[in-house]
């Protein structure tokens, strides 16, 4: 039987199911979409934020802002981390639609007070303020993209529907390779993970010896 013979809902089943591939070679404009979100801006999110990090160093922040500054960064990561860690493991839906909109929402606000509290105690040049656009766009091109991919979801969290399976918080039906979650993983922790954790050890550190 040819798939679109199948009936409607099992047809829309089917889809679900295959919508958690990776489609690596498919020409189809959602495949390319979904290949674009997962192997380019998920992974390459951590070149900016590593690029940040070098340009703290750089400017001493163990002796400057410190560990005030060190400890947004970490709140910044958890606001950016938990969604992304949503959207690969959950069912998108609803729910972690509006948990990834609030997170964006609570980054750049986030990202703000950063600036402003880093800017009157250390230097920010200018390549530091151009790594800071890349950081607070892609959350929202994360965030773009899950929901041109999940449109149906969208218009069941506009409508607030009465399905108390939208606001729930699932596993998905077919979950990612876990080749590809370990990978990205992988990326996360060498990539942000670790020296975000050295710098906030290297404040705190700075911290202790200028301390009376």
């Amino acid at each position: 039987m040819a798939l679109r013979a199948l009936p409607r809902k099992a047809w829309r089943h089917w889809r679900r199911a295959e919508d958690l591939r990776i489609p690596l070679h498919s020409t189809d404009v959602e495949d390319a979409n979904r290949r674009f979100l997962l192997l380019g801006v998920l992974p390459l999110w951590v070149v900016p934020g590593l690029a940040d990090w070098w340009m703290h160093r750089r400017t001493k922040i163990e002796r400057t802002s410190g560990t005030k500054e060190s400890a947004i960064h970490a709140l910044m990561m958890t606001e950016a981390g938990v969604p992304v860690v949503m959207g690969l493991l959950a069912r998108v839906n609803p729910l972690v639609l509006t948990a990834m909109g609030g997170a964006a929402v609570a980054h750049g606000a986030t990202a703000v007070y950063d600036v402003w509290l880093a800017s009157g105690e250390r230097e920010i040049r200018p390549v530091e303020q151009h790594i800071h656009s890349f950081l607070e766009v892609l959350p929202l091109s994360a965030l773009a993209f899950t929901a041109c991919l999940h449109a149906d979801q969208v218009r069941s969290a506009l409508r607030g529907g009465p399905n108390p399976g939208d606001w729930r918080l699932l596993p998905k039906e077919r979950p990612l390779p876990a080749p590809y979650l370990a990978g990205l993983a992988g990326v996360i922790v060498a990539g942000v993970v670790v020296p975000y954790a050295e710098e906030l050890r290297r404040c705190l550190r700075g911290r202790a010896v200028s301390a009376p």
